[in-house]
């Protein structure tokens, strides 16, 4: 199971905006640090990682848990 280093919280937040988080977030961050985004929107299970495969960051997989559905994304570059 990976452990995110950090937790950005897109709950309530209509696609694109999760992505768009993620996407400013993770520059900011070191390769290889893992990100998780709470998002609620159905759209994200497609969207985050369609923009992972785009921008070259791996997408580590869904989760489920008690604050709703995640995704987690690594900086790969």
């Amino acid at each position: 199971m990976t452990v995110p280093a950090e937790l950005l919280d897109c709950r309530g937040q209509r696609c694109p905006l999760p992505v768009i988080a993620v996407a400013r977030r993770l520059p900011e961050l070191p390769v290889g640090t893992v990100v998780r985004v709470l998002a609620d929107d159905p759209a994200a299970a497609v969207d985050i990682p369609a923009w992972c495969r785009m921008r070259g960051q791996e997408f580590v997989g869904r989760i489920t848990g008690p604050d709703g559905p995640g995704y987690d994304v690594r900086r790969s570059v």
